[in-house]
């Protein structure tokens, strides 16, 4: 969900020849455009909105769609992947809007919501606008599925809604949760032993470490095409298991699932 940061930055770091990994920069143009100094140790917005896609009409088998964004690279961008692969599984949305990051007071759009009676609602963008916009549509009596991406993916998701009681059974596309693989245990319970609970993205920045230090350990230049280049060709063991690259510096394996908001404010992962 920095996108919007990663793009422009990776382009500076590609005229000085810096290597450049990216815990949580979702958006395919991160890699698309073929920087030989980029990879990123997170899936793209196009593997997690076709996840959603499927999850909104296979399984909620919703008919009427609204999705929103937040006119940001991240959720612009998400919002659109899962439109489209929503539309080739012939489900069209019947509401397409953007909202304005930072702002709080939602009531006239979730009024525009209920007038074309929607039954799922698809935001891509961040916690800070997901959780009031999904309070106002509980408030206002509108129980439509919510469902969003890896921007909501943290307790201030909570926090934003305003309780638990508003999240309960909204619903995101995330990794398989990191803290359950058994390569990174002994690190989440270090984190937890000094009160810190490692959610979200904090293992893919920890494994975004070890891949930089696994690089440099192995070549004597510092040069962010050759250090990139090495890690395409080579898989590196880290607290999320085994990592490997194609040659536009994705990883090789996605695995996004769905997850379930439930009412002590915890996700889980719908089986």
């Amino acid at each position: 969900f920095c996108s919007s940061s990663t793009i422009p930055a990776s382009n500076i770091y590609y005229d000085a020849d810096v290597l450049m990994i990216t815990p949580a920069s979702t958006n395919p143009q991160v890699t698309e455009r073929r920087l030989s100094n980029v990879l990123r140790t997170c899936g793209r917005d196009d593997q997690q909105g076709k996840v959603a896609a499927e999850f909104i009409v296979n399984k909620l088998q919703a008919k009427r769609v609204a999705v929103l964004h937040d006119k940001d690279t991240y959720g612009q961008g998400l919002a659109d992947a899962m439109k489209a692969h929503m539309q080739s599984l012939g489900t069209h949305e019947v509401l397409y809007e953007g909202l304005t990051r930072g702002e709080k007071d939602f009531n006239a759009l979730v009024t525009k919501l209920r007038a074309v009676k929607v039954d799922a609602v698809y935001f891509g963008g961040l916690h800070s606008e997901a959780g009031p916009l999904v309070r106002q549509m509980r408030e206002q009596g509108l129980q439509a599925a919510f469902i969003s991406g890896d921007g909501i993916v943290s307790q201030d998701f909570v926090t934003a809604a305003g309780g638990t009681k508003y999240i309960q059974g909204v619903y995101m596309t995330f990794g398989a949760d990191p803290r359950n693989l058994p390569a990174g245990q002994s690190v989440v319970q270090r984190f937890r032993q000094q009160g810190y609970e490692p959610e979200g993205y904090t293992l893919y920045a920890y494994a975004t470490m070890q891949v930089l230090a696994e690089a440099l350990k192995n070549n004597t230049k510092t040069s962010g095409e050759v250090l990139a280049n090495w890690l395409k060709k080579h898989t590196v063991s880290t607290v999320m298991g085994d990592k490997s690259w194609n040659q536009k510096g994705d990883l090789k394996e996605s695995d996004y699932v769905i997850y379930a908001w439930d009412n002590e404010g915890e996700y889980h992962e719908l089986r």
